[in-house]
């Protein structure tokens, strides 16, 4: 799934192409890509339909388009493979079109592609959340590392608080957003931790390290356009990143370790893998 510099990457474009244009019309093409608008697909391109897009936004890993008016946005989570696709009007649909924008100035078509279906689109009633508005059902995700807002040592205070293992308190998005399984485990291998200890026992230093190092491989990640193992995470011209040829353990299984020569672990996690260095870094002893 899409994590914070890929969706990033996505929101940028976003904000360059549709940014301050009025909707002519919508077409949803499947009924599942608008399931979280409750009132279905005719009532979402009906209330779409002369509205103007005024930005494009972002919260960990979901995305919004805020409408003219200040109270509603179109909000849009990609799920495992959603995209948002800036197309020229004529060019060939994609397969798996699932919603496309026409727009007033009868310029590029923004169109939504999702080949499994999991993401998903509604408009959505704008909130006040952390200083700023935000589309209801986000309200309750925390600041990310890259949000101008956020709180380094509240963020260290709320890992710390969490009783569980430090990984998937990493992945908690109410404790800190944007972070999924592929930087999570690049920056406790950057710290030198493994992500099976306890976030209660952590000292606030550490705490305070693997924050700032997934802060800086996101960083590093948004860089490079973001990480692609899958052909579906593309920008809004369809173009891949290229982190993916800069990760040190995420899908490195049986690698050497960059840092000390060990064959990179792979481990069951959560219906997902985690990847360790096992001598960079040792499981925590058990009583």
């Amino acid at each position: 799934m899409p994590e914070l510099p890929e969706v990033e990457v996505v929101r940028r474009g976003l904000h360059r192409h549709v940014a301050g244009r009025v909707v002519a019309e919508v077409e949803v093409r499947h009924p599942r890509a608008v399931r979280r608008h409750v009132p279905g697909a005719a009532d979402f391109a009906a209330r779409l339909a002369g509205r103007r897009f005024e930005a494009a936004r972002r919260r960990g890993k979901y995305l919004w388009l805020d409408l003219d008016g200040g109270a509603e946005a179109v909000i849009a989570h990609l799920g495992m493979s959603g995209q948002m696709l800036v197309r020229p009007v004529g060019a060939a649909e994609e397969t798996h079109l699932r919603v496309r924008f026409r727009f007033a100035d009868d310029g590029p078509e923004l169109r939504f592609v999702d080949q499994r279906t999991f993401g998903g689109m509604a408009v959505a009633e704008l909130v006040p959340s952390a200083g700023t508005l935000v589309p209801a059902p986000v309200a309750h995700i925390a600041l990310d590392p890259l949000d101008p807002a956020y709180d380094p040592e509240a963020a260290v205070v709320a890992l710390r608080r969490r009783r569980t293992e430090l990984k998937r308190a990493l992945l908690d998005q109410t404790v800190v957003s944007g972070i999924g399984n592929i930087y999570a485990d690049e920056a406790l291998w950057r710290v030198g931790l493994h992500g099976s200890r306890p976030t209660a026992s952590l000292p606030p230093a550490e705490a305070r390290a693997v924050l700032a190092a997934a802060t800086e491989v996101m960083t590093e990640a948004l860089g490079e356009g973001g990480t692609s193992f899958d052909a579906m995470y593309v920008n809004v011209n369809g173009e891949s990143g290229y982190f993916d040829r800069s990760l040190n353990v995420y899908g490195q299984e049986g690698r050497p370790c960059r840092r000390c020569g060990a064959p990179i672990r792979r481990d069951p996690f959560m219906n997902r893998s985690s990847f360790t260095c096992p001598s960079c870094q040792p499981r925590p002893r058990t009583a």
